[in-house]
């Protein structure tokens, strides 16, 4: 397999779109809406115009993961869109891991100390994922004034980069 990881921009927003409702709305039921998720169609503005970033993962020219940053204060930032399509999800691929290394390094060299992130309550594999990788639970109550919530999350990490 040759996984290549490179920045989405606003070219990708039909692959973008296609992957992420597929996945939220078909596997995991989750009842939201391409204009529930307006951050999906202005991919520059919303991610790149504040200091963020969109990264997306291919296998064969095939749009197979996706993860994104957003920066919502100085050295805060708020994962998004981390999803990965389920025939290339696991260990032997690594893609999730592959996606999720690229943006913490990115994070590193741009000062993000703090990173956050919601998800919802029915993706016990992503929260595994989480915990592994250093997050631990935070409390809705406890998030930063300026954390860009989803209407759908429930469940919120917190990991500190320093």
């Amino acid at each position: 397999m040759n996984l290549t990881i490179i920045e989405l921009d606003d070219s990708y927003i039909q692959q973008v779109t296609d992957l992420i409702l597929n996945i939220q709305q078909n596997e995991f039921n989750i009842s939201i809406s391409i204009e529930d998720q307006p951050d999906l169609l202005a991919i520059e503005d919303f991610y790149f115009a504040k200091g963020g970033n969109f990264f997306g993962a291919f296998v064969r020219d095939q749009l197979v993961g996706t993860i994104a940053l957003i920066k919502f204060d100085e050295n805060s930032g708020a994962i998004r869109k981390m999803f990965v399509k389920k025939e290339f999800r696991g260990k032997e691929l690594n893609i999730a891991q592959n996606l999720f290394n690229v943006l913490i390094d990115q994070c590193r060299r741009n000062n993000i100390e703090n990173v956050l992130l919601g998800t919802v309550s029915v993706l016990k594999a992503a929260q595994r994922f989480y915990e592994r990788n250093g997050f631990g639970k935070i409390e809705k109550v406890k998030l930063p004034d300026r954390f860009p919530i989803m209407g759908a999350d429930d469940v919120f990490y917190s990991l500190k980069l320093k």
